[in-house]
């Protein structure tokens, strides 16, 4: 192992650990695998899963995290996750088990050797996010400015109607400051809504403009956790899935689309009311996603040494690129 354990876990220990975090995703996991099979579409609830990578029986696995050590024959199936590797004689004895004991843990070596461009950036970008001031007056336009000249482009989301109509969609855009910083959601925007946001995200210089205060950019928390299984633990992937659930259901309240019929009230961001409300839950998201940065940053900062060691030789710091993976 590369890392001293953290912990030794006995399967009365983290067999109920697993099935609680379990617990915890399939509400979230079966809701959508329901209406998959019956070929039902859900504005809200379906994006995590449709937007993001990861599947329900992805997150459905629970990982304890880098540096524990699962024991007992319940562990043995892990042998043939990705990642994972059965201690040795040695191992076993180190970590205070019986010889024959059947223990498992995260291999970090061969995690590092497959993913150390993916942890470096992951680190990096969430480094110089969690340092830039939050930025709440956005206001949700991102949203409307997909929308926009819906009448000649279309929607998105072709099964729901606009709320203020196409034309009070494109006033709104355009009476609107649009400042959005995260590349992600600028490149769904319109073709005549891409002149009038001041910035221009790329993928090259999102390192400098994601900032604490974007939904998305708090919301990707969860795909920059996920991408780093099993290092980090099931529970805190799913403390930033369940905020990144909560933040697109604010997300989709304040877009232009009308979704009352699905249970939501609007966030009525043409109204100062509107945007004082939208504004005071971006600031509690903000703050929330800042504390998950934190967590995140801390279990990533006793790997970063070994992984700097293992691929640079000479001691250096690799760049921080976009991985490729």
């Amino acid at each position: 192992m590369s890392l001293p354990y953290s912990a030794v876990l006995t399967e009365d220990q983290w067999l109920p650990r697993q099935a609680a975090y379990q617990e915890r995703v399939r509400p979230y996991a079966d809701g959508f695998l329901s209406r998959r099979s019956t070929g039902r579409k859900h504005p809200v609830e379906d994006f995590l899963f449709t937007y993001y990578s990861q599947k329900p029986g992805q997150l459905l696995r629970w990982h304890p995290g880098a540096g524990v050590v699962l024991a007992g024959q319940a562990a043995a199936e892990r042998t043939d996750w990705k990642f994972y590797r059965q201690l040795d004689a040695a191992e076993l004895h180190e970590a205070g088990l019986d010889a024959g004991t059947v223990a498992v843990a995260v291999d970090l070596p061969a995690f590092s050797s497959a993913r150390g461009p993916a942890l470096e950036f992951t680190q990096m970008l969430l480094s110089r996010t969690a340092g830039r001031k939050a930025a709440l007056g956005c206001f949700g336009m991102h949203e409307w400015a997909m929308a926009y000249k819906s009448e000649v482009n279309g929607i998105r989301h072709e099964y729901l109607g606009l709320r203020l109509g196409a034309e009070g969609t494109d006033q709104l855009v355009e009476q609107s400051r649009i400042r959005c910083t995260h590349f992600d959601a600028f490149r769904f925007y319109a073709p005549q809504a891409v002149g009038l946001n001041e910035l221009r995200p790329t993928r090259e210089n999102q390192r400098d403009l994601e900032q604490p205060g974007c939904l998305h950019a708090n919301m990707d928390l969860y795909k920059w956790a996920y991408k780093l299984v099993p290092v980090l633990p099931g529970e805190l992937v799913m403390d930033c899935f369940e905020l990144a659930w909560r933040i697109r259901e604010m997300d989709m309240r304040a877009s232009p689309y009308d979704l009352q019929d699905w249970g939501y009230d609007p966030i009525p961001v043409e109204t100062p009311a509107g945007r004082a409300e939208y504004a005071a839950a971006q600031r509690a998201f903000s703050e929330e996603s800042q504390q998950l940065r934190a967590r995140i940053l801390d279990l990533l900062a006793p790997l970063q040494e070994q992984l700097c060691t293992q691929n640079q030789p000479d001691g250096s710091s690799a760049p921080d690129r976009m991985p490729t993976t």
